[in-house]
């Protein structure tokens, strides 16, 4: 007998809208609102700040809190020079791969809606085999169609217009979820379907529960900084992506092993404060929930960073989402590992006391 899904048909259509509206760094504020909308009937009330997280809150008036986050931002370009022949030049908005870009199809954000172009390259015909140029962000261009420099700024692009690749959300073999901006807007999904679950199941905590979708978490976990800040909460689960190293030209010995279908990732690193690992370590294990295990040297790279270390130290952990080429148009994850991500982060909620401390010395 097949098992049954958590995830409904008003989840993936939500997913679908979410991962296919464009969230670059800086220019949250649309998917936000999305993602908004969909939270709505499962919270309490809402937090926004300046630079645009969002913040879905159960319980406001708990003293204690507790976050569960995700970001909310995808990699992106900014025009950097248009060239008297009406070519673009970009730097990147985030950690942008110059590799793929070559024949990707763009959208460039303006005022006057989105302009089409692409990365050209030259043919394959044209380059010479002595001198062949690999693809870096100093050689990169798009071509709009246009022959001078005014033609792109009668279109409403100028130095600063963000760039965004417009690949849609699809399913490969029926378990897996294929599109740009899997990293991490997964997170900001599956956060969501936790605080839906809690609402169906009419599960009530005993302390103050914080959905958080932190923004600019691509150039520095600088969202998370902020609303960190803000919240100061007593604990907080932070859930991103990490590499699945059973791809082609991964080093395990250097990056770990770590499988897409097997189960979320559990962070093991000094602003991972073992107490609250153990907890959601041993909640796995007593819900068979399959998991893997990474260890982080110095730091996650993720907004567990931000907040571990925000508010004299909170208590914080990370559940990573294994995922296929990072930092691609083509992300990839497996529908059973976001199915236990989502599990994983509502057990372990349930297994909060109100007023724990995780300190060592109790």
């Amino acid at each position: 007998m097949a098992k049954k899904s958590i995830l409904t048909k008003n989840s993936m259509t939500f997913l679908e809208k979410y991962l296919n509206n464009a969230a670059p760094t800086g220019y949250e504020w649309d998917g936000q609102k999305i993602w908004m909308e969909y939270l709505k009937p499962y919270v309490d009330e809402f937090i926004t700040d300046t630079y645009g997280t969002a913040v879905g809150v159960i319980n406001p008036k708990a003293k204690y809190k507790v976050v569960i986050e995700g970001h909310a931002d995808e990699i992106s370009w900014y025009v950097n020079y248009i060239s008297d022949n009406g070519l673009i030049y970009v730097v990147r908005n985030g950690g942008s791969d110059h590799q793929i870009a070559p024949s990707k199809i763009v959208n460039i954000h303006t005022k006057k809606g989105i302009v089409k172009g692409v990365f050209g390259w030259p043919a394959i015909h044209t380059r010479s085999k002595a001198k062949e140029e690999a693809p870096k962000p100093s050689n990169i261009f798009i071509d709009c169609g246009c022959k001078t420099k005014e033609e792109v700024e009668k279109l409403g692009v100028h130095i600063g217009c963000v760039i965004t690749y417009p690949d849609q959300f699809h399913i490969l073999n029926k378990d897996n979820f294929v599109c740009r901006a899997l990293d991490n807007r997964m997170g900001g999904f599956m956060i969501a379907e936790v605080a839906r679950l809690l609402k169906e199941n009419k599960k009530e905590l005993p302390f103050g529960l914080y959905i958080v979708n932190s923004v600019q978490e691509e150039i520095g976990l600088r969202g998370a900084q902020m609303i960190a800040e803000r919240i100061q909460p007593n604990a907080a689960i932070v859930t991103d992506v990490t590499h699945d190293t059973t791809t082609p030209m991964i080093e395990q010995k250097v990056q770990g092993h770590c499988e897409t279908g097997k189960g979320p990732v559990i962070a093991y690193a000094p602003a991972v404060q073992q107490k609250l690992r153990d907890l959601i370590t041993e909640t796995a294990e007593n819900n068979k929930i399959p998991f893997q295990r990474a260890a982080l040297s110095r730091a996650t790279g993720t907004d567990t960073d931000a907040f571990a270390y925000s508010n004299s130290g909170v208590a914080s952990a990370l559940i990573s989402l294994p995922l296929r080429y990072m930092h691609t148009t083509v992300e990839m994850v497996h529908r059973d590992d976001v199915e236990n991500v989502i599990k994983l982060i509502y057990e372990s909620l349930l297994q909060i006391k109100d007023g724990e401390t995780f300190s060592y010395f109790d």
